[in-house]
C-alpha cells in the first residue's frame, strides 16, 4: 500500500492535477488491495481534486512476483566425465532436431506429438534409450518452444522474418535438459550425481548459492550447460521472490544513448563502458593468430577455445553492468519510464551498429522490467516519437539532426542537453499514459474518471455452448 501511494503522490499528482499544490492539492486514499505473493499487487486508489471538483478512481496493478528462480555452478570433474556430457548433450541435440524434422516433413503435429515420437525415437536408436525419457521430453518442448514462436510470430503478422525454426549445431546447442529424475544432490548440497544412462558420476559444485534453503521437490528443472570456460549445472527452483523497499516517492525517466549509458529526467548520467571496445584489440589479435592455423588442427582447436573465452568475458562485464545499473535505478524510485526502442532496426545504420550492439539496450530493458515486476515498481515504455524533436519547456517541434547534441528552443528559449531534455519529454509521457491501458507497464494499469469501480473482466475467454 505504501508502494501504491507513493507512486500516486509522485507521479499521478502532477500528471492529473497539473501541479496544483497547498489545499488545491489531490489527496489520494488507498480504498481496497488485493493480490498478494501468488499474483499481483493491485491497488484501488481514490484521487479526490479539491480546486477541479472531480475525483478519479485509478487501478493498479505493481507487477507480478516471479515464480522461478535459477542458480548456477559451475561442474568439477574428470577429462572423462566431460566426454560423458558431451554426448548427453550431443543425444539432446539430436532429439531436438528430429523433432523439428518431424513437423516439418508432417501435418497437424502438436505438441504431445512430439512427445510421443521421443518414444519412437528411442525404439529406432539404441542410444537414445541412454538418455533418460523425460530428458527426451525436455528436449522435444524445446523444439515446440520455437514452433511456437515462429507461428505466433505469422499469426500476430509480425513485420520482417518470423523466426522459422532451425536446426542446432554443436556450436549453436550446447546444453541438456533433466526434469526430476537422472540426477541426484548429496546430502551437503555440494556434489550431484548424474545417474542416466550415460553414468557421467559425481561432479563437485563450485557456486555462492546455497541451496540449503529449499526443498529437493522445488527443483523443477536442471540443465547442464557448455561453455567455452567449462560446464555448468543450472537449478531452476520453484520458489517466489519477493523483495520489499521503502517507497522514494520519486518518478525517473530514462534516455539511453551511445555518449552515455543513460540520460535520465534530473540531469543525471552513467558512463557508457564500452566493453567491446575496450577488448577489441586483444580480440582482433587472437582472431589473427586463429586465421593462421589449420583448418582441423589442434592448434585451431585451441586458439578457438582462447578466442570463445575472451568473447565469454565481455558478454558476462555487459550483463554484470547492465544487472546493477538496472537494480540501482529501480531501487531509486517507484516509477521508471524508457523509450520503446527498436534496436533491431536501429543496428541497421552500419555507422552505429557495433557500438549500439555493445551497449546492450535491449539487456539493460529487460532486466529494469525484471526488477521492477520484483521490487513492485513501475515500469513504463513510452513511444520514442519526438522524444528528441520537442521541447520539454514549451512542448514547441525543434528539429534537429543526430548531430545536434544541444536543445536550443526558439519558441521559449529553452537551452538544454539533448539527452536531458529526451528524458524530461520520456517522464513527461509516461505519467501522461501511466493509468492507460495498453502500455508496456510491467503491471496493467487502467484509469477511469468520474466512474465507479469497474468489476474485474475474466483472463479466460468463456466456454462455447455445445451444440
Amino acid at each position: 500500500m505504501a508502494q501504491a501511494q507513493a507512486i500516486a503522490q509522485a507521479g499521478l499528482k502532477s500528471t492529473l492535477m497539473g501541479g496544483l499544490e497547498g489545499d488545491s492539492a489531490p489527496t489520494t486514499t488507498v480504498l481496497r488491495e488485493r493480490g498478494g505473493v501468488h499474483g499481483p499487487s493491485r491497488f484501488f486508489l481514490w484521487v479526490q481534486c479539491p480546486q477541479k471538483e472531480q475525483s478519479y478512481v485509478i487501478i493498479l496493478n505493481v507487477g507480478l512476483r516471479n515464480a522461478m528462480l535459477v542458480f548456477e555452478a559451475k561442474l568439477q570433474g574428470t577429462e572423462e566425465q566431460y566426454r560423458l556430457l558431451d554426448e548427453a548433450i550431443r543425444t539432446a541435440r539430436f532429439v531436438r532436431n528430429a523433432c523439428l524434422r518431424h513437423w516439418m516433413d508432417g501435418k497437424n503435429i502438436g505438441r504431445y506429438d512430439l512427445s510421443a515420437y521421443c518414444k519412437v525415437l528411442r525404439e529406432q536408436f539404441d542410444w537414445c534409450k541412454k538418455l533418460s525419457a523425460q530428458a527426451c521430453q525436455a528436449s522435444a518442448e524445446r523444439a515446440w518452444s520455437a514452433i511456437s514462436r515462429f507461428l505466433d510470430n505469422c499469426k500476430k503478422a509480425k513485420p520482417g522474418k518470423k523466426g522459422y525454426p532451425k536446426f542446432k549445431t554443436e556450436q549453436t546447442h550446447a546444453s541438456v535438459e533433466y526434469k526430476v529424475d537422472g540426477w541426484k544432490l548429496s546430502e551437503d548440497r555440494r556434489n550431484i550425481t548424474f545417474r542416466d544412462g550415460f553414468s557421467a558420476g559425481t561432479f563437485k559444485m563450485w557456486g555462492t548459492r546455497d541451496l540449503h534453503f529449499y526443498q529437493i521437490k522445488q527443483i523443477k528443472r536442471v540443465r547442464v550447460v557448455r561453455r567455452a570456460d567449462g560446464y555448468y549445472v543450472q537449478f531452476c527452483i520453484d520458489q517466489e521472490r519477493i523483495e520489499k523497499r521503502e517507497p522514494t516517492y520519486t518518478t525517473v525517466g530514462i534516455d539511453v544513448g551511445l555518449n552515455h549509458f543513460y540520460t535520465d529526467s534530473d540531469g543525471n548520467t552513467a558512463p557508457n563502458p564500452r566493453h567491446l571496445r575496450k577488448s577489441e584489440k586483444s580480440l582482433k589479435r587472437l582472431q589473427r593468430r586463429l586465421s593462421k592455423t589449420e583448418k582441423g588442427s589442434k592448434n585451431r582447436a585451441k586458439f578457438r577455445q582462447v578466442l570463445a573465452r575472451k568473447h565469454l568475458k565481455v558478454s558476462r562485464q555487459r550483463k554484470d553492468f547492465a544487472v546493477k545499473t538496472a537494480r540501482c535505478v529501480v531501487m531509486s524510485n517507484d516509477l521508471v519510464a524508457y523509450e520503446d526502442l527498436k534496436v533491431r532496426n536501429m543496428v541497421r545504420n552500419r555507422r552505429l551498429a557495433k557500438s549500439i550492439s555493445d551497449a546492450a539496450w535491449t539487456q539493460f530493458r529487460e532486466w529494469v522490467e525484471y526488477f521492477g515486476k520484483v521490487f513492485g515498481v513501475a515500469t513504463v515504455a513510452v513511444p520514442p516519437q519526438y522524444t528528441s524533436q520537442n521541447c520539454s519547456n514549451c512542448g514547441s517541434e525543434v528539429k534537429k539532426s543526430l548531430s545536434t547534441r544541444t536543445h536550443n528552443c526558439s519558441h521559449c528559449g529553452h537551452i538544454q542537453d539533448r539527452d536531458h531534455n529526451a528524458a524530461r519529454n520520456i517522464l513527461e509521457k509516461a505519467l501522461r499514459t501511466v493509468g492507460h491501458t495498453g502500455s508496456h507497464a510491467s503491471g496493467e494499469t487502467d484509469l477511469c474518471l468520474g466512474e465507479a469501480i469497474p468489476q474485474d473482466k475474466p483472463t479466460h475467454r468463456k466456454r462455447k455452448p455445445k451444440k
